[in-house]
């Protein structure tokens, strides 16, 4: 039996990063959270402590500040296409890079009935997210975004379901249904199209409003069923994404007993309960997918 060193990468994990633009009086704002992982003949650094091959973490995060000034920020996606490929064509021994990259978002403060030139206000909904992979297979870029918290007080049941001798559950014919959805979409360019073809920040927003629709009108038997439309619609939408991986953790409120205090609870009070939790996760896709090759794997595990 021999122990041998398996996958390897290294890189500079969440590196804070805002940029601003002031070119004119009216100044724009993107703040990122970075994440760098280069992989590679790495191994001599492992085995014998050799960094003759190893780009240090720190010029890593350097290189994430130097591009966000002269290549500019126009998505996270955008951003992170031009970071791996400078890792991975201009740096030997450099032979794939994964970045991952958290966008948070921010609005114009509003004074005197006006939107201010410089000021914003954090805007308190979801985290936007990218993942960008470059190896000697291919390109490879996932849009997503997590934290999207989601609620909608009718038009959801969950009856039916399997029962033995440790169910307690009730049924419900009429019950919240709420989430913290994370969701991800892998961009697949089709025939004729480049990942440069894609304008990455107007498809966000259009895959945002198509998941909040469907959870909004859809009659929900089950968050696996809101889920599966989800992901459906975005892959109808959009010829150019070949799969959608969503994770939804199942927000439970629960009608609270005011009954005892001669008070009637016609679903208006609930408790609202952090945990435990149920986890429902879902992967939609193209029968005729392109293979994915090392785009899920993650890094930081941030996007």
């Amino acid at each position: 039996m021999a122990i041998i060193l398996g996958d390897i990468q290294y890189g500079k994990a969440e590196s804070r990063l805002v940029r601003i633009v002031r070119d004119t009086p009216r100044h724009e704002i993107r703040d990122l959270n970075v994440t760098t992982a280069l992989r590679g003949p790495f191994q001599n650094a492992y085995l014998e402590g050799d960094q003759s091959n190893v780009l240090p973490t720190d010029t890593q995060k350097n290189t994430a500040y130097a591009f966000a000034k002269s290549k500019g920020i126009t998505s996270p996606e955008a951003f992170g296409l031009e970071l791996a490929h400078h890792f991975v064509h201009d740096v030997d021994p450099v032979e794939g890079a994964r970045i991952e990259v958290e966008e948070y978002a921010w609005e114009r403060a509003v004074v005197d009935g006006a939107e201010h030139d410089h000021t914003w206000l954090r805007k308190g909904q979801e985290v936007r997210t990218a993942a960008i992979t470059v190896d000697a297979t291919g390109e490879y870029v996932i849009g997503g975004l997590k934290d999207l918290v989601l609620l909608k007080s009718t038009g959801s049941e969950f009856t039916g379901f399997l029962k033995d001798e440790y169910t307690t559950l009730p049924e419900e014919k009429d019950r919240i249904m709420a989430t913290a959805l994370q969701a991800q979409w892998r961009f697949a360019p089709t025939a004729g199209q480049s990942l440069d073809d894609i304008d990455f920040e107007a498809v966000y927003p259009e895959i945002k409003a198509i998941m909040v629709k469907h959870f909004a009108t859809l009659h929900s038997l089950a968050l696996q069923q809101t889920l599966w439309a989800m992901g459906k619609a975005v892959l109808e939408a959009f010829d150019f994404i070949a799969e959608v991986r969503l994770k939804a953790p199942n927000k439970h409120h629960f009608t609270y007993d005011i009954g005892r205090f001669g008070i009637e609870n016609k679903q208006e009070v609930f408790w609202a309960a952090d945990r435990p939790y149920g986890l429902i996760e879902a992967q939609v896709t193209r029968d005729d997918a392109p293979d994915a090759g090392e785009a899920w794997r993650f890094s930081a595990g941030l996007a």
